[in-house]
Parts: structure tokens; C-alpha cells; sequence
């Protein structure tokens, strides 16, 4: 945890101040403990993380926004510690400074085994991000593996739905090939169920940009889906898909996936046309 001993310190220098000074540190002192917390809290998620516990991350918390250094392989794993960051209670933006390792991405290129890892570790990462975008299953305690295209989903899920929309979330993900669901079904969950509500309370404060990005990003990964082919826009919370589909389904498939996205009030889809 970024300068926690500093901010410990920063105590000290209450003893001998007027009550009005003294009321002001105690003040400053709370928010910077609070702070010191949430980079624990947010070091922690990336170590229990396997995608990311291999990398070095640094965080620090500033007024709400945490600020991410260090280096990762893939720009995968860069946007999914940006969403873990984002579900520790307190942070409402992340200052993504994380980097790529450009010695993995020349190993992958060239090393049978090294590129395979990369496409699991890609994989995994993607399905993952999908499920923390989603309204419906980011507050799941859900652990995502890949090997050869096959995805196994460990974990909790609420109910039975939120079990088949997280299968569902994967199978639809370009380059799986199968899915071994493997989530149990615990209404008993109260973590979980926690962990939902306090992202419903907090969707209001998502920006329309980070809805943008995830929108663009979902609809890049299915498999089902030319997401290069749809223009997405968002304002205050309603998202505008435009472009070309092959198909009726494909745009009811654009508009469920945008639909399901954290902070989505409503999704206005009249210009995105059908291919005759």
C-alpha cells in the first residue's frame, strides 16, 4: 500500500494543535486511513486475482480516483485490473497508468508455447472483463480458466439465471470453443448479493465514456457479432448503436449486450440498420 506508513505518521502532528486545527487534521487524517484502505483493498483484489497476482501493480488513492503502475502482458489484463479497481467501495475513477510488457508480446509471436499461454491468458481475461461489465453478473465471485479454447466457470452465482447469463457471457466470446459451467447456485450468497447492490447504487456515477468503451468492447468480442460494423455513443446513461447488422437477431444481440452493460439506462438502436 502506497506511502501507509506516511499516512500513519501524518497523526502525530495532531498532539499540541488548537481544537479547531486539531478537528481539520483529524479530518484529513480520517480520509487519508480511508484512502490507505482502499489501496489495501484494491492490492488484495489483484493478488487473489490469478490473472493478475504474477504482475507488480502499484496503487495509490486520491479523493476517490486510484491511480495504477506497473506492467502487465496483455491489454486484457490492463482493462480488468481498471475494473477491480473500479468495484472496491470508495473508488469512482481509476487513472490507468499500467504498461505492456513488450518482451512478452515479441515472445508470443515467436514461441509455440508462449503464444498459447497468451491466447488462454487473453481469454480467460476477456470472458472476465465481460462478467464485470455486466450489470447482471459483476458482483458474482467468479474465477475464469482457459486452456485451448475451453473456458471453466468456478464460483457462486444468485440463481439460476445469473448461472446461464454467465455461461452464456462466455460461450458467446470469440475464440471459445466450449464451456465447462461449473458455477454453484447459493441464494444464501450475501456477498454477493452485497457486492450487486453496491454496484446498482453506484451505476449512476459511471461516466459515458467508460460505458462507451465497455459497449464497444463487448460487441468486439462476440463471436456472434462485426462490432467494428456498429458506432456506439452514450449520453447520460442512454446508449445510441448505429451502423449495419447481417441480421434481426444480430441487432437484438447488439442491443441485449449494450442493454446489460453496468450503467446503461436505456439503448436506442433505430440506426443501426439491417443488411438486405
Amino acid at each position: 500500500m502506497a506511502d501507509f506508513i506516511e499516512k500513519q505518521g501524518a497523526a502525530i502532528g495532531l498532539i499540541g494543535l488548537t481544537p479547531f486545527s486539531a478537528f481539520a487534521a483529524d479530518g484529513d487524517m480520517s480520509r487519508e486511513l480511508s484512502e490507505a484502505r482502499q489501496e489495501g483493498s484494491v492490492w488484495t483484489a489483484f493478488a487473489l486475482n490469478r490473472h493478475l497476482n504474477p504482475f507488480t501493480i502499484d496503487v495509490d488513492v486520491e479523493n476517490g480516483s486510484a491511480k495504477l503502475t506497473g506492467t502487465v502482458e496483455t491489454e486484457v489484463e490492463r482493462d480488468l485490473a481498471e475494473q477491480i479497481a473500479l468495484g472496491v467501495e470508495g473508488v469512482n475513477k481509476v487513472d490507468n497508468q499500467l504498461k505492456l510488457d513488450p518482451e512478452f508480446q515479441a515472445k508470443a509471436s515467436t514461441e509455440p508455447n508462449m503464444s498459447q499461454r497468451f491466447e488462454d491468458a487473453t481469454l480467460a481475461a476477456t470472458v472476465k472483463s465481460k462478467l464485470l461489465w455486466n450489470s447482471n453478473t459483476e458482483g458474482l465471485d467468479i474465477d475464469v480458466d482457459a486452456e485451448n479454447g475451453k473456458v471453466t466457470l468456478n464460483g457462486s452465482a444468485q440463481n439460476p439465471e445469473a448461472k446461464e447469463l454467465a455461461g452464456r457471457l462466455a460461450a458467446n466470446t470469440d475464440g471459445v470453443r466450449e464451456v465447462n459451467n461449473l458455477l454453484s447456485v447459493s441464494k444464501a450468497d450475501s456477498s454477493a448479493a452485497k457486492a450487486q447492490n453496491a454496484a446498482d447504487d453506484a451505476a449512476a456515477a459511471i461516466s459515458d465514456a467508460w460505458i462507451t468503451s465497455k459497449v464497444k468492447s463487448s460487441l468486439l468480442y462476440s463471436r456472434n457479432l462485426d462490432g467494428l460494423n456498429i458506432t456506439v455513443d452514450t449520453q447520460q446513461g442512454m446508449v445510441h448503436l448505429s451502423g449495419n447488422v447481417q441480421s434481426s437477431a444480430e441487432k437484438q444481440l447488439a442491443v441485449e449486450t449494450a442493454s446489460n452493460i453496468r450503467g446503461v439506462r436505456g439503448v436506442d438502436a433505430d440506426s443501426l440498420r439491417i443488411d438486405s
